[in-house]
């Protein structure tokens, strides 16, 4: 018989992607409306159109669809994170458009439900991402020292766990300002004694 032609595959594929986009995206808004605990299957299925059989071939329950959904936001961040470092000049005002774009996303995360937060950060997929993170900040660390822009008497690891750890407290902090404030105040400990 053959294969499949070529469009047919890119036609399912096509779908079934679109099937999952709707799925996660139905998903996220349930949740944000009615709680971690207050969604269904069945509500799931009822939102998106989508039968519940065809609901369960892609994903065998809630807490399944919600990974899918937090690795795409952690995806989107990285991404986003990469296009901060990629639009701005090198040195000091690299470290502090990324630095800043990562304590907002924070920030922003930190809205979220805290029983949602605790169940989604478990995954593999998380751990890998904060490793990709970790490397990712500490590479504009070490771009920034190259160009004499920051303190180089402490090891650029060491200044990313610095960094990172400072800006876990923006998931508390709710209003820009207060956000802006503590990057500034993380960004206070790059700077070279000349700049002081």
């Amino acid at each position: 018989m053959g294969d499949m032609p070529r469009i047919w595959n890119e036609t399912i594929e096509a779908h079934r992607d679109a099937v999952r986009e709707a799925t996660i995206n139905a998903t996220a808004a349930l949740v944000a409306k009615h709680g971690l605990t207050g969604v269904t299957m069945s509500q799931i299925a009822k939102d998106t159109g989508i039968g519940r059989a065809t609901l369960y071939k892609y994903f065998p329950d809630v807490e399944s669809i919600l990974h899918a959904w937090h690795e795409r936001q952690i995806d989107q961040h990285l991404r986003g994170l990469v296009e901060v470092r990629d639009q701005t000049a090198q040195g000091f005002p690299r470290l502090e458009a990324v630095l800043t774009a990562y304590a907002q996303a924070v920030a922003h995360r930190g809205e979220h439900d805290n029983n949602l937060g605790d169940m989604l950060h478990r995954s593999e997929h998380v751990a890998a991402a904060h490793q990709h993170l970790r490397e990712f900040i500490q590479e504009v660390i070490t771009g920034a020292a190259a160009t004499g822009a920051i303190r180089q008497d402490i090891p650029a690891d060491e200044l990313t766990a610095y960094c990172l750890h400072a800006l876990a407290a923006a998931a508390t902090l709710h209003d820009p300002a207060a956000v802006h404030r503590l990057v500034q105040t993380t960004l206070a400990g790059f700077r070279t004694s000349d700049r002081e």
